[in-house]
Formats: C-alpha cells, sequence, structure tokens
C-alpha cells in the first residue's frame, strides 16, 4: 500500500493505493481511499498521519533524531583500489586458490599495500587504518592480527605464483625493444636482538655511515621508472656480489630483446666486471652494463685524463664530452665546467678556512711558548693536532691537507699534487661501458637517469616508510619487503599518470586531497540507515581523471573478505 498523487483537470488528488494480483496473474492497483485535494489537505495532515498511527499502535515522534557515524576517508583508498584491479592485481586470487586458509589473501594483502600508500604503520597499526577508511569491498571489523600475519605467510608460501602473477602484470608496462635496466641497493634498519634460523638481519655498514642491524634490498627498475623486481639479502652482503644473480634472473623473468645493466659506483671492480661481461641473454646477446667510476678510483686515471683536460675542457663554457679506451672498454668522460668551478671553488673555501684554524691555533700555541696568558683553557699541541684532523676529516679533504699524527708539534702541510689531482678530476663524470652503438651523450643520459631509482628508494624509506622493521622471522621481512614493492609500483603508475596529464602533483600530495572524500552514514530516528558520499570538487574530480579511475560511488563492490 501507498500513497498516490492524481490529476483531474486543474486539482490534484491524494489518494490511497493498493496493489493487488488479478485473476490473469497480472499485478494491478485499487483506490482504497481519497484523502482529499492536496492544496487543501496540508493543514489536515499531521492530523492525519496521527489517526495512522495511533490505529498501528505508534505514537508521532516529538522531533527528528539523526544520528551521524564518524566519517570515513573513500577517495584515496578508492583510486588505489580502482588502480590496484586495473593492473591485474586482483589476479593475486588464483594465486592463493590453493592456499590452506579460509581468510581472503588478495583482499588481506590488498589492505597492507594501500596502508602502505596511504598511512603506512605497523600491522595492528593498519586495524587502527581500517577503523578510518571506507575500503571497498572490506569488511574492517572481520579482519584480524593474525589474520594479516597469515596472509604474509601465505606471500612466501606461494611466492612462485606470485612472482608470475606480479611479472605478468608489469610486461605490458614495458619497453620490448629496448630495456635499460636500473640496479641499486640500499640498507633496511632491523630492530631486535633475537637471532633466528637464517636470519637476514646482520650487523652492516649502513647508508648514514654506521654500523646497524640491517638487512639489504635489492631493486630493479626500468628507464620509466616502473620497478621490475626486488630481493632482500643479508644485511652484510656486498653490493658486487649481487648485481649478476639479480640481472640474471630479470632476464629470465622478462622477455626483453636488449638489456642495458646500469648502476652506481659501489659495483666497480675489476672482478665483477669480468662476471658481466660473461652474462650473456637468451637471445644469445652479451649483457650490456653502464657502470661509474668510483671517486676513490679517479687517481688511476689521471695519465688517461691529462690530454682530455688540455685539449678540451680547459677553454670549454659548455658540458664536453669525450672517450677513451680503458682495459678493453670504453671510457666515457662528460666534463662540465660550471660544475668544476663550482667544486674547486667550494674546495678553496674549506682550505682556507682549515688554514686560518691552522694559524689561529699556531699563534695561540706560539703565545703560550712565550709565557703569554690568554682567556680560556690552555691549548697544546695534541689537542690542536686531534681538533684539526677532525676539522679536515670533516671537509673531506684527508688526501689533500696532510695533518702530521706523528710529530709531537702541531703540523700540517697541503700535497700540491693531491690537490692538481683533485682540480684536475672536479665536474667530471667518469663511466666505463661495453655497449657499441650509443654516443658518449647518451650514454652519459642513461647513467644520470639512475637517480630515479634513488628517488625510489627515498619513497620506499620515506611515503612507503619500509623501515625500520620489527619483523623477527626472515620469511616475515621477505613478505613485509614484498608488500612494500607493490606499493611502490601502484606509487609509480601513479607518478607516471600525473605527470602524463601535465599535473603538477606528486602521488602523496594527490592521494591527501582524494582523501577529503569521504564516506557518511546517517540514521533517522532508528530507521534504515542512509549512506552517501561527500561533494567531489573540480581539482578532485582533475586528479581522478588523470589517474584514469572515474569517480566513486556508493554501489561499488568488491569481493567481500
Amino acid at each position: 500500500m501507498f500513497v498516490k498523487v492524481t490529476k483531474s483537470g486543474s486539482r490534484r488528488y491524494v489518494q490511497l493505493v493498493e496493489s493487488y494480483r488479478g485473476e490473469d496473474g497480472r499485478v494491478k492497483k485499487r483506490t482504497v481511499a481519497t484523502l482529499g485535494r492536496l492544496d487543501q489537505i496540508g493543514s489536515e495532515l499531521e492530523s492525519v498521519i496521527s489517526g495512522l498511527l495511533r490505529l498501528t499502535g505508534r505514537s508521532m515522534p516529538d522531533h527528528v533524531a539523526p544520528t551521524f557515524e564518524s566519517a570515513r576517508a573513500l577517495g584515496d583508498v578508492w583510486a588505489l583500489t580502482e588502480l590496484w584491479e586495473e593492473l591485474g592485481f586482483g589476479q593475486l586470487r588464483k594465486a592463493f586458490r590453493r592456499t590452506r586458509h579460509s581468510i581472503d589473501i588478495e583482499a588481506l594483502v590488498r589492505v597492507m599495500v594501500l596502508n602502505r600508500l596511504c598511512d603506512p604503520d605497523s600491522k595492528l597499526g593498519v586495524l587502527r587504518w581500517l577503523e578510518t577508511v571506507s575500503l571497498p569491498g572490506i569488511v574492517a571489523e572481520a579482519i584480524e592480527h593474525q589474520h594479516l600475519l597469515r596472509a604474509m605467510d601465505a606471500l612466501i608460501v606461494h611466492q612462485d605464483a606470485v612472482d608470475q602473477v606480479v611479472s605478468a602484470l608489469l610486461r605490458p608496462l614495458l619497453d620490448q625493444e629496448l630495456a635499460v635496466v636500473f640496479y641499486d641497493m640500499t640498507t633496511i634498519r632491523a630492530e631486535g636482538l633475537s637471532q633466528q634460523d637464517g636470519d637476514v638481519r646482520k650487523f652492516g655498514m649502513a647508508k648514514e655511515g654506521v654500523i646497524a642491524r640491517q638487512f639489504m634490498l635489492g631493486v630493479v627498475q626500468t628507464a620509466d621508472g616502473i620497478p621490475l623486481y626486488h630481493e632482500v639479502f643479508d644485511g652484510n652482503t656486498a653490493e658486487v656480489t649481487t648485481l649478476k644473480p639479480t640481472i640474471e634472473k630479470v632476464i629470465q623473468r622478462f622477455p626483453i630483446r636488449r638489456v642495458i645493466a646500469v648502476a652506481d659506483r659501489g659495483l666497480l671492480s675489476t672482478d665483477n666486471l669480468a662476471e658481466l661481461q660473461a652474462i650473456s641473454l637468451p637471445s644469445g646477446q652479451p649483457l650490456e652494463f653502464i657502470l661509474a667510476v668510483p671517486g676513490r678510483r679517479y687517481s688511476d686515471f689521471v695519465e688517461l685524463l691529462t690530454p682530455f683536460q688540455q685539449a678540451d675542457c680547459l677553454n670549454a663554457t659548455q658540458e664536453v664530452t669525450g672517450e677513451l679506451e680503458w682495459e678493453g672498454l670504453r671510457l666515457i668522460i662528460a666534463h662540465n665546467p660550471e660544475t668544476a668551478a663550482e667544486q674547486g671553488a667550494q674546495r678553496d673555501r674549506l682550505i682556507a678556512e682549515l688554514e686560518r684554524k691552522a694559524a689561529e691555533w699556531t699563534g695561540k700555541l706560539d703565545a703560550q711558548d712565550a709565557g703569554k696568558r690568554s682567556r680560556g683553557r690552555k691549548l697544546s699541541d695534541g689537542g690542536a693536532r686531534a681538533r684539526f684532523y677532525h676539522e679536515v676529516c670533516e671537509a673531506h679533504l684527508a688526501r689533500i691537507v696532510r695533518v702530521n699524527l706523528k710529530s709531537e708539534l702541531f703540523s700540517y702541510d697541503i700535497d700540491a699534487q693531491a690537490l692538481a689531482h683533485a682540480r684536475l678530476m672536479d665536474g667530471k663524470l667518469l663511466l666505463v661501458t661495453n655497449t657499441a652503438d650509443l654516443k658518449p651523450d647518451e650514454v652519459i643520459e642513461r647513467y644520470k637517469s639512475l637517480a630515479d631509482i634513488e628517488r625510489g628508494f627515498r619513497v620506499l624509506k620515506s611515503e612507503i616508510e619500509i623501515g625500520p622493521v620489527y619483523h623477527r622471522l626472515p620469511d616475515r621481512i621477505r613478505a613485509h619487503a614484498m608488500i612494500c614493492f607493490m606499493a611502490l609500483v601502484l606509487y609509480r603508475v601513479m607518478r607516471q599518470r600525473l605527470a602524463a596529464s601535465e599535473s603538477s602533483l606528486s602521488p602523496e600530495r594527490a592521494l591527501s586531497l582524494l582523501r577529503r572524500i569521504q564516506h557518511h552514514r546517517v540514521t533517522l530516528n532508528n530507521t534504515q540507515p542512509i549512506s552517501g558520499i561527500s561533494s567531489i570538487s573540480q581539482e578532485q574530480t582533475s586528479i581522478l581523471s588523470a589517474l584514469q579511475v572515474k569517480k566513486p560511488t556508493a554501489s561499488k563492490q568488491l569481493p567481500l573478505l
């Protein structure tokens, strides 16, 4: 039974109508009563409602009492969920079909990956975060801490199947004609003092220059900034031992016709060069590489660079590139006069300041020897020598400013040859490569793109917050790294799409603005709750458009947990 408004000429009437099924089985409607003309019933409406309520044994409420639930963030998790499905991460459901767990592993992994991008926290923190978001298709109340840990365990148990899914979704993003692969490693701090079988947490030299308990994370990335592969190594693993097996795994996993491995200075050694030249692609072609010469080895190239410096660089006003032969390989040289001038001026300022301090302390020592008194503590030759040596080391000039540590008296000298060598190397970048068809400026451009993978590590350590890691089991640490790797893939795809749309927003800023799109629920006098989504601004619309994601709707549902 329902209320219906009908027209008769220019007048409108309010009728009470009921539906019934006729003898032929069809649904029909008939008028039970006419309540009056719509333009006249307004003053009597409350009495009509009161009469109907009395007949049903109910009473009219004194006022409408809405109950509002806390608003939940929707926009950011909506956009990430859409990207997750579009890229093919949803295929992980197939990888976990044979798991012994009754929980939805793919949904739990998705929750942890999205948390890394929205509000990275511990696994217990993930549960708190779920209380503040409206994640499509996820019943937050059904998730427990143990479920997240079981999902991490399943990631490792089914790692081969997971790797196949991730590799398959990454292949369409690759340049099949020429894939330039960038490889680098970083250290991830690990907490805890316990020891486990096969523990990857080892004490080693961290990137910050201190000894810490850590594990090593190697990442392979395309020239377009898409992460291809990652691997966890023991915390005391030398970088030079990881490149060859890592590149071989990437070659096996991705059908790339040509691979140019671009790696940082820490990977250049004579042994490593021999191993790299022995690697062949499935096509039979040798692995090509571009490696930077470490600054500590620049002195090995002084004789080679002296003619280049005299011929091309003295009067140059723009960047100069050149090529020499070194141990059967190409040595590519880039000289930037502006950078050289800046580096030289900065070194001269540091040396001048060190000489000023040395002169001040020497004068004070001479005055003390002459019997003159001064304010403050008395200075000794040993104290001046220690302070000066510390200053020299802080300025990274120990090879040029030589402090005599064995002399009883405070003394130092400037190594003229070392200073000349340093000036010769100012503004230069030295690269070793076995590529045959790339011009020197193309080789340099390829290497400079390596800075992008460094940005990827900064994203892992800042926005995604991969460390410090509090897991103690090796497989849990590997699962945590895998979750962060998936988050990095989503982050990079977001960055690509924002850049392609000429947006100046970073992925984290875009997610912050989308987070303001919220999901609301209100209940009126204990009736059925009403759900709704807050209004979407023009800026938020443009972000969704740049990410190629449609606007959120309340009806969208994914498989429930």
